[in-house]
């Protein structure tokens, strides 16, 4: 990714908190900007928050009236904020699962870029990036940096509990235990 690119990626990402933030939407950064703040590398694409799903329009039209450029995709899931070639995706479904409160209750408030903002806690990040990989998804190679940099911050047994019916994910954990980055019983 160019300079130019990350910048205008950052500066989405940072506007679309902001408008989130001033129209009292419930929200959270997850993907790999919330890994990022928590350490993980950079990610070299677009950003995603999270809302309720409840409040899916709702953040759509706040968006909108804070003067960003709104997308509706052909993905009934979520909606993309547009600015040149980089965007960021507001989701209120994750792993096919309409987002719930909980789960934006338990984030963190973090500097993000100067901006205060809710993060998902490391495990949630971890949790829905492996739910996340099935056979038409299943790329290690960028979940493995994730867990190597967010290890300590993870509660595993929780992870293993959450990802227990996906096979691509359990398969995952097994790996990072012959890798020694997470020992099977800190994942137990």
């Amino acid at each position: 990714m160019q300079p130019s690119e990350r910048d205008e990626i950052r500066d989405l990402l940072k506007r679309t908190a902001v408008a989130l933030k001033q129209g009292d939407v419930p929200f959270a950064l997850c993907g790999g900007y919330a890994a990022w703040v928590r350490g993980a590398p950079e990610p070299d694409h677009d950003a995603d928050f999270l809302v309720p799903a409840a409040e899916s329009e709702r953040a759509a039209k706040v968006l909108a009236e804070a003067g960003l450029e709104i997308s509706d995709p052909p993905e009934d899931w979520l909606t993309k904020v547009v600015s040149g070639d980089s965007f960021v995706d507001v989701l209120w479904r994750t792993c096919g699962h309409p987002v719930e409160t909980d789960l934006i209750d338990r984030a963190e408030i973090l500097p993000v870029l100067s901006v205060h903002m809710p993060v998902l806690r490391a495990t949630d990040i971890v949790t829905t990036k492996l739910m996340a990989l099935d056979e038409h998804y299943c790329d290690f190679s960028r979940m493995l940096p994730v867990a190597r940099a967010l290890r300590e911050q993870v509660d595993w047994a929780e992870v293993s509990r959450a990802v227990a019916g996906n096979d691509f994910a359990v398969v995952f954990l097994e790996l990072l235990d012959r890798l020694d980055v997470v020992p099977k019983a800190a994942a137990a």
